[in-house]
């Protein structure tokens, strides 16, 4: 007895309607996979089921790129069937191929954060896995020839400082040896000005004064003597102020030392 033709209506019961959907679900995706291996096409399913769920299959792992050549080919034929389309045509278009492409990549950006995985195949599972990897890899790459770029430019600035360096050491070393003549000249004028100094101020002026000073007197009284010793004294300084030079050209110790013994 052969089986019978099963009539196709909504089934009532939710648990057996669940079972047949996941029956039903599995079938159909290995049939669009034997489909797209056997005639080797480019094969997409979209499945959402009862309660909103999300099940797909792309043949060559990129859904996106499926549902592109898909509206390419059918918007093509539509565009040239409608020579005059209407504005509200032209919206519900880009609105639909607007809402499949955030579709597409809202599903994808949700399988690589690892959700919603329940509705993938081993097989789609390690397509995302090897996907996941070859971004690993080339972030480890991208972020290792930054951290070189960064030493690289940290080098070429050292450099560039080591040679800035050398090259005021020079300028200094130059500057040092220009100034290295007026520095020892200025080193032999402070030598030679303490005996300069010293031999004018050697004259005993302090004693020449302090023998002078004997001979004045207080009063308008004068014996012979004290004339005979003024007159004296006053030869003696008389005699002893002509070897001194002119007062113009003494050091200004001498000036100073008389106006203290004066005081």
């Amino acid at each position: 007895m052969g089986r019978g033709r099963v009539q196709l209506k909504r089934i009532e019961n939710k648990i057996n309607r669940q079972v047949t959907f996941s029956k039903r679900r599995s079938g159909l995706l290995k049939k669009a996979h034997e489909i797209s291996v056997l005639c080797d096409a480019e094969v997409s399913l979209i499945i959402f089921s009862a309660e909103g769920k999300l099940y797909e299959y792309a043949s060559n792992s990129c859904m996106e790129k499926i549902l592109e050549r898909y509206e390419r080919c059918c918007y093509a034929e539509k565009a040239i069937a409608c020579s005059d389309p209407g504005p509200q045509g032209n919206w519900y278009r880009e609105y639909a191929k607007l809402k499949a492409k955030f579709e597409v990549l809202h599903r994808s950006q949700r399988h690589l954060m690892g959700e919603q995985l329940d509705s993938l195949t081993v097989k789609e599972l390690q397509q995302l896995e090897h996907q996941l990897e070859t971004s690993m890899k080339q972030i480890r790459s991208r972020k290792t020839q930054i951290m070189l770029d960064f030493v690289a430019e940290l080098q070429r600035k050292e450099k560039s400082l080591r040679e800035q360096n050398k090259i005021l050491e020079e300028e200094l070393m130059e500057k040092q040896k220009l100034m290295a003549p007026s520095h020892q000249a200025q080193r032999q004028q402070q030598n030679q000005l303490p005996s300069s100094s010293s031999s004018p101020s050697s004259f005993p002026i302090a004693g020449l004064i302090a023998e002078s000073n004997p001979i004045l007197s207080i009063g308008t009284f004068r014996g012979r003597g004290s004339v005979d010793s003024e007159a004296a004294a006053q030869t003696q300084v008389r005699n002893t102020s002509s070897l001194l030079p002119p007062m113009d050209a003494w050091p200004s110790e001498w000036l100073t030392s008389m106006c203290n013994l004066k005081l």
